[in-house]
């Protein structure tokens, strides 16, 4: 489905109402470029759009492959730039993703939008409402989708830190057992990092003098989302060690609980032994027995039991064991 098309030239658009294909076919002509924008376009959409935009071949059978690995590839004049949308779900913790694809050359742009990915209309706000940056050609809206999506990308941080800190309230403050959490944790994590860190090599050739037809003036903005995206990619990693510390620190946490409890275990269980002793020696109904007949034994062992386990009770109290 086509969500938008337009003719931009001289910095600003020139038709208010989106373009039929066609006739922004008749545009890549004229001064300026058209970009188009699609959202889980059809095989029949998709092969329109190629016609009509000459996309290369190569690039048209990724586009219907999709679940790729963000990437930046040179067909010459044109490129092709695969990406990844993410929104963070905090209910399920989990992190859904959209792809995004971008068919770029001299006179055109065509993004495509599948899966879950978020609404770019905001980005070709921005970038409209920034004609410095129109007039820097197509290559403006691969940066402008680009800003749009590392930019989204920091709730995705925010919302798994904010997850990563409730784990290690859990472990430390609550004694609750954090194991699952953890891992499904660090599952969506490895996601995102799949979905972050191929970016970064995408984004180098627009960074640096890999491409000469990108001015310097644009290559600032690149290096911008650059830096940004860089960043992100430092505090994943640093969220991965935090949440190795939380796992190490949650076993440490279930073994001294297990301790414990064999601590305790064992501490009544020696409490218990002296009257099952002593019960069991007078329980063997021998004829000959020291002090089977007199009147006080029945009491007295009865006390003895009572004061040895008190005994033992008190001892290990103090030990800490029960």
């Amino acid at each position: 489905m086509i969500v938008d098309c337009a003719h931009y030239r001289e910095g600003e658009r020139k038709d208010e109402e989106a373009l039929s294909l066609p006739e922004a076919a008749e545009r890549l002509d004229e001064p300026g470029f058209v970009w188009v924008g699609l959202r889980d376009p059809s095989e029949e959409e998709m092969t329109e759009v190629a016609a009509s935009f000459n996309l290369a071949t190569l690039a048209v059978e990724d586009a219907h492959e999709r679940h790729q690995r963000p990437k930046l590839e040179d067909y010459g004049d044109d490129w092709f730039l695969v990406l990844k949308s993410a929104r963070y779900d905090d209910e399920r913790e989990e992190v859904d993703f959209g792809e995004i694809q971008i068919f770029l050359g001299p006179s055109y742009a065509v993004v495509v939008r599948q899966g879950d990915a978020d609404d770019l209309r905001g980005a070709r706000r921005r970038l409209e409402d920034t004609p410095e940056l129109l007039h820097e050609g197509s290559v403006s809206v691969v940066w402008a989708v680009l800003d749009k999506v590392v930019d989204d990308y920091e709730p995705v941080i925010d919302g798994i830190a904010g997850d990563i800190e409730e784990v290690e309230r859990g472990i430390f403050e609550q004694n609750a057992d954090q194991t699952q959490r953890i891992y499904f944790l660090r599952r969506e994590l490895a996601r995102f990092y799949r979905a972050v860190h191929p970016l970064l090599a995408a984004l180098y050739p627009l960074e640096r003098d890999a491409m000469p037809e990108i001015s310097d003036a644009m290559r600032q903005y690149f290096r911008d989302v650059g830096d940004h995206l860089r960043r992100l990619d430092e505090e994943i990693a640093m969220q991965r060690d935090l949440l190795d510390g939380a796992l190490n620190a949650n076993l440490g946490q279930s073994s001294l609980r297990q301790n414990d409890i064999v601590r305790k275990v064992s501490g009544w269980a020696a409490i218990g032994i002296v009257p099952t002793l002593i019960a069991s020696i007078y329980g063997m109904n021998f004829r000959h027995m020291p002090e089977l007949r007199w009147e006080l034994g029945y009491p007295l062992a009865l006390l003895g039991m009572v004061l040895i386990s008190f005994t033992l009770w008190r001892f290990l109290r103090r030990r800490r064991w029960l």
